[in-house]
C-alpha cells in the first residue's frame, strides 16, 4: 500500500524538473495526463478501455497529484510532435509504398 506523505509539497518541484527542464512543459504534460486520469475514472464501468489507468499507486485521489507522481517516477514522458519535413517524408514514403503495392495492369 502507498505510504502517506509528510508534506503537501510532494512530489517536489526540483525532482520534477529533473525529468523535464521546462516548468511550462511540466505543467502542460501534467495537466494533459490529469485530464486523461479524470476521464479514466469518469468512464469506469462503461467498458471503453481506451484510456490508460494511473501508472502509480497513490494515496492521492486528485488526478493532478497522480499525474505529477507519474512524471516523477518516469512513467510519463514528453514526446515531440514530428516536424513538417518529417511529416512530408513520411507521406512520401507511404505514397511510394502504396504505389509499389498496387498490382500493374497487364494490357496484353
Amino acid at each position: 500500500m502507498a505510504e502517506r506523505r509528510a508534506s503537501l509539497t510532494e512530489p517536489r518541484i526540483e525532482n520534477l524538473l529533473e525529468q523535464e527542464n521546462s516548468k511550462f512543459t511540466l505543467v502542460t504534460l501534467a495537466s494533459r495526463r490529469a485530464r486523461e486520469i479524470n476521464d479514466y475514472y469518469n468512464h469506469l464501468g462503461e467498458g471503453l478501455g481506451k484510456i490508460v489507468p494511473p501508472q502509480v499507486t497513490s494515496v492521492s485521489r486528485k488526478p493532478l497529484s497522480i499525474a505529477l507522481e507519474e512524471i516523477e517516477v518516469g512513467k510519463i514522458i514528453k514526446r515531440d510532435l514530428p516536424t513538417e519535413e518529417e511529416l512530408a517524408a513520411l507521406a512520401e514514403a507511404e505514397a511510394a509504398e502504396a504505389a509499389d503495392a498496387t498490382p500493374a495492369d497487364d494490357a496484353g
